[in-house]
């Protein structure tokens, strides 16, 4: 009910004062009870965990980017500003932002929804690698600081941090992979620990290698008749194909 009224454009604050008296005053309380904003930075939130945070804290929760390049925080979402959820929000006044197409990738910044690779630039930039004049003109062109990630511009002005550019390689056959997008996709999977995929320019395929979870391993192993240590059910060939098809899956 709080989540559907915040949704309509309702503060949180007004969105449900009744159960945020009986009910998420408890966890406002076990947040020590004088919390009043939640940011999230280093790695992408969910959207549905950032709406779950913001009804059940009574407090705002925004995201934000930025890199160690960029003095950290870049961008900042608007608290209380329900539409910036899952995006970082606009940037902070003291820097210049721009999308650069991407065009191996299908990212277009002159589009009529803007895409392409997220670029910074402002005083507040380092001034470049320590040692390493080779790393620092790969990304820093004309005062601009190439950061690698992908952004998508919203209607509201707050951008959406949808892709990375780094680590793309072409395979034998001409195709572009991101290799860290396919590790976060299937890496969200219960089975899995850890994924690590590898390709090249001179083959035509990727090759994945999987720390499973040994404990979701084992309860499979037990439903399907498969026995052994976790070495031998590694090296199962049911346990191979089993992985394969929950790859396939996600």
């Amino acid at each position: 009910m709080k989540l559907d009224s915040m949704k309509k454009g309702i503060k949180h604050e007004k969105a449900s004062p009744f159960f945020d008296k009986l009910v998420f005053s408890k966890v406002k309380e076990r947040l020590g009870g004088k919390i009043r904003i939640i940011v999230s930075g280093g790695a992408p939130l969910a959207v549905a965990v950032e709406e779950f945070l913001r009804v059940v804290t009574c407090a705002h929760v925004v995201q934000g980017y930025g890199l160690t390049e960029t003095c950290a925080g870049s961008f900042a979402a608007i608290p209380n500003e329900f539409s910036m959820a899952g995006t970082v929000g606009p940037p902070v006044p003291h820097i210049d932002v721009r999308l650069e197409s991407v065009s191996e990738m299908g990212y277009d910044a002159l589009a009529s929804i803007p895409r392409g690779e997220v670029c910074v630039k402002g005083s507040v930039l380092f001034s470049g690698y320590y040692k390493r004049e080779d790393l620092t003109q790969e990304v820093l062109t004309d005062g601009w600081f190439h950061t690698g990630d992908v952004g998508e511009w919203q209607p509201n002005g707050a951008l959406k941090i949808i892709d990375r550019k780094k680590n793309i390689f072409k395979l034998s056959q001409g195709e572009y992979v991101a290799v860290e997008n396919l590790e976060n996709i299937y890496g969200v999977l219960p089975e899995i620990d850890s994924i690590w995929v590898y390709g090249n320019s001179f083959e035509s395929f990727l090759i994945a290698v999987i720390n499973p979870n040994q404990q979701a391993l084992e309860n499979w192993a037990g439903q399907n008749g498969v026995t052994g240590s976790l070495a031998e059910l590694c090296e199962n060939a049911k346990t191979k194909e089993h992985f394969i098809a929950e790859l396939a899956k996600a």
